[in-house]
């Protein structure tokens, strides 16, 4: 596995200290279980999906919470009537938390064909979004009451 360096970039930005901190934490934690995918669907919007085979949807929670959302599957108690001779398909309990950016918000989730997906917007408040500024040319503007 290799180890990004992050170093060089602290020299050339401000600010971004946190997100550094972050992305070189995240490569020595690294549970695998469940795998998941993490795409962009649109040019504000994406999806996580996350292989949850074996798992209902009453099994499953997904839970947004300030910058934070988690994703929980429980799994309930086997049946003792059948005899398992090889287990290839994991049936354990797990956790996922994902830190999500401002302004971003949970629009839904849906379990398909063992896939759980969990759909993503960015909603940037219209005080937040560039807005073009005029150049006014000509003469400079008189102040009323100024005038002589």
């Amino acid at each position: 596995m290799r180890h990004l360096d992050f170093s060089p970039l602290y020299r050339s930005t401000v600010g971004f200290d946190r997100l550094f901190s972050m992305l070189d934490s995240a490569g020595n934690e690294a549970p695998s279980y469940p795998p998941y995918n993490i795409e962009r669907t649109g040019e504000n919007t994406y999806r996580i999906t996350m292989a949850v085979a074996g798992f209902t949807d009453a099994e499953l929670s997904v839970e947004a919470k300030e910058h934070a959302l988690t994703i929980k599957g429980e799994k309930g108690e086997e049946d003792s009537d059948r005899e398992i001779l090889y287990r290839g398909i994991a049936a354990r309990s797990f956790e996922r938390r994902f830190q999500i950016a401002e302004h971003v918000r949970v629009e839904g989730a849906s379990l398909e064909n063992g896939l759980l997906h969990v759909d993503l917007v960015r909603e940037i408040p219209e005080a937040m979004k560039p807005r073009k500024i005029e150049i006014a040319s000509g003469s400079a503007k008189q102040i009323e009451g100024a005038a002589h």
